[in-house]
């Protein structure tokens, strides 16, 4: 049973305030649970139906009712579990030689930053710079939406431009005005950048780009949800050749 003060703390995991005060973010749903504590991560607390079977190991669950997941889930329909989980420690620096590292420039909605992980998850790409305002990857709706891969795909938080200026690499920019990616040799390393859903590449950052591409468009729509252009673009730079 929760009390009200968990209750609470529990609900101000949401904000991303307190979850960088405290370093904890929240997990939740059978499979995302399981495959967490299969990878390792510290979990701090567990709060689970009677539904929910413990995978094998010792960790600290709290029972509780579905009302009570109702309330402190961000879940349209709460499944069984919720699991708050200790951030890791994000050492080192990220390593450029010999990958194709993917940049982003803003990214605003969590879905789009969830799905952009997984599509990155999907083709190989185990690293992601993003500028400072793009979206927190600790925001429940992105950790949801990228479906366990925020658990293979580190993402650091950098400032883009002079991170860039240091690199001697191509730099390959997703742009309305460029070359199809059709016509263009896919790269095995350098940098491939997504702008903002709405603004795309900001200028200061456009004039870092060496390769503008551009998917073709055929019909009429206006321009391509950030996600799905990541989809399409990595389909092509990884495809066999």
């Amino acid at each position: 049973m929760l009390s009200k003060n968990e209750l609470k703390y529990i609900q101000s995991l949401c904000h991303k305030k307190q979850r960088t005060a405290e370093r904890l973010f929240i997990v939740e749903g059978v499979k995302l649970v399981q495959e967490l504590i299969a990878e390792g991560y510290p979990v701090k607390n567990i709060y689970a139906t009677d539904q929910w079977v413990i995978p094998g190991g010792n960790y600290p669950v709290t029972r509780i009712s579905e009302q009570e997941l109702d309330k402190i889930s961000s879940l349209q329909t709460p499944n069984q579990v919720l699991a708050i989980v200790h951030q890791p420690d994000l050492t080192g620096e990220p390593q450029w030689n010999n990958k194709l590292t993917l940049v982003l420039d803003g990214i605003q909605d969590p879905g789009n930053m969830g799905t952009i992980i997984r599509i990155a998850d999907w083709f190989g790409i185990d690293q992601i710079i993003a500028s400072e305002d793009t979206v927190e990857l600790y925001n429940p709706k992105v950790i949801q939406s990228t479906m366990g891969s925020f658990m293979r795909v580190k993402v650091w938080y950098r400032d883009i431009v002079s991170l860039l200026r240091k690199q001697d690499l191509p730099v390959y920019g997703a742009v309305l005005d460029g070359q199809s990616i059709y016509d263009m040799q896919p790269p095995n390393t350098g940098i491939l950048m997504i702008g903002n859903e709405s603004k795309g590449i900001r200028e200061d950052v456009q004039s870092l780009i060496n390769h503008r591409i551009t998917i073709p468009r055929i019909g009429q729509a206006e321009s391509l949800n950030a996600a799905v252009a990541l989809g399409i673009l990595l389909s092509q730079f990884k495809r066999p050749h």
